[in-house]
């Protein structure tokens, strides 16, 4: 007998149609480059976490932002570390933040953004084919939250074909 949770990740929507949530997750889909909606809605469900957790935090510190942000202090370093929440921002923003936000900071998306393929679909599969490195390893998620600091150190993987500017999908993307 399994002692594990055996819970997805992920809340689906409670309704199956409703035509502009449907129509609002498709242009996230193609937007950002994901393969289905369940990975939208892992990050739907991730932004509902962190709500939850910002509200705890200001519920037990009844209101108090400073004391909320005391203790929430490894909460609050965590999403300014992968860019989430600015250094001005407090426990707070938290509340105000959208599911862009988290899609934003995905390795697929800051990847695209720093011009390692030329959509994001074409980001996301060289970092699935293991093109691309973080600090010198290989990284083959693409939803992977990235640090601020690791930013700088996307690249491609030195025996990769791609590493060559002269190739031909790397000629497009680096325009």
């Amino acid at each position: 007998m399994s002692t594990g949770k055996n819970t997805k990740g992920y809340e689906t929507p409670n309704h199956p149609y409703q035509g502009e949530r449907i129509a609002e997750e498709s242009d996230l889909l193609s937007r950002y480059g994901l393969k289905n909606k369940e990975e939208l809605w892992r990050a739907q469900s991730e932004l509902r976490r962190m709500r939850r957790e910002a509200r705890r935090l200001l519920g037990d510190a009844q209101g108090d932002v400073d004391v909320a942000g005391e203790t929430g202090a490894e909460f609050v370093a965590r999403l300014r570390r992968i860019g989430i929440l600015g250094d001005a921002d407090d426990i707070s923003s938290v509340l105000s933040l959208d599911v862009t936000d988290l899609l934003e900071r995905r390795f697929q998306t800051v990847a695209y953004r720093q011009g390692f393929g030329s959509s994001p679909q074409q980001a996301r599969q060289f970092i699935v084919h293991g093109h691309v490195t973080v600090d010198g390893a290989r990284v083959t998620r693409p939803s992977v939250k990235m640090d601020v600091s690791d930013e700088s150190a996307i690249a491609f993987d030195e025996t990769s074909p791609l590493a060559d500017d002269l190739h031909p999908e790397r000629a497009e993307s680096q325009e």
